[in-house]
């Protein structure tokens, strides 16, 4: 296994907002033990649902997914379920995360994009894992918090971009993995043209209720497509996405 020089700077687990793990810290009572509980979510959560990627595995536990989360709801963080982070967007359950990165097949080297920043948890994994990682927020204060929160924990090499994520970042590419964290009807086009010679794009495709994950990958000869899963996420909202957010 290969695990990532971890340059970030991260919280004791013992402390969180000046308050001792296990005590109240605004409404949430986080579990005492913090390295236990993520462990307990790679371990339950993730490894027993087939991802195998030592590396992804040991960045789950790694990062402390309870800073991603609202204050109120922290004590929830390590739950087996996607939570509201505000704005009508939510931080994707723990095993998608893990499933989609573990997709991108990353080894150290790599220049990723990952689309629907969010709250920043699953750039902070992918910036484990890869050299440098571009991501994309339409949403303006979840892009300013993000950046904020990830600079602040020493993500240097995550770096957070406002504007239409189905656009991608034409400037930067290629890329060797794309991560969309957003539910198209169809896979944007722009991306598919950002994505390197040998890369891996994860993408939710399908309509406002159902949605399958697509693994694309291109070859030098052709793109390749395999259908991992079922999956639910929130809209991707853009010129080649959703237009506005559909009923469900």
């Amino acid at each position: 296994m290969r695990l990532p020089r971890l340059k970030f700077k991260f919280k004791d687990d013992d402390e969180v907002g000046g308050a001792k793990a296990g005590e109240k810290s605004g409404v949430a009572v986080l579990p005492a033990d913090l390295a236990g509980a993520r462990r307990a979510m790679v371990e339950e959560q993730i490894r027993r649902r087939r991802v195998t990627d030592e590396s992804v595995l040991a960045a789950m536990a790694q990062v402390p997914r309870h800073e991603f989360v609202p204050a109120e709801l922290r004590g929830r963080a390590y739950e087996d379920a996607p939570l509201p982070i505000g704005e009508g967007q939510t931080i994707s359950q723990p095993y998608i995360v893990a499933a989609m990165t573990a997709a991108l097949r990353l080894r150290g080297s790599e220049k990723v994009l990952e689309i629907g920043t969010g709250c920043g948890y699953q750039g902070a994994i992918l910036g484990c894992l890869a050299s440098e990682v571009y991501t994309i927020e339409c949403r303006s204060e979840l892009a300013a918090d993000a950046s904020e929160r990830l600079a602040g924990m020493g993500y240097t090499n995550v770096h957070v971009h406002c504007g239409d994520g189905t656009l991608g970042l034409a400037e930067l590419a290629p890329f060797d993995g794309i991560l969309v964290a957003a539910a198209a009807p169809s896979v944007p086009g722009p991306l598919v043209e950002q994505l390197a010679s040998g890369g891996r794009m994860i993408i939710p495709v399908g309509d406002a209720e159902n949605q399958e994950l697509h693994l694309i990958e291109r070859t030098d000869r052709a793109l390749r497509t395999t259908i991992l899963e079922p999956c639910r996420f929130v809209p991707l909202i853009g010129a080649h996405g959703w237009k506005e957010f559909p009923l469900r």
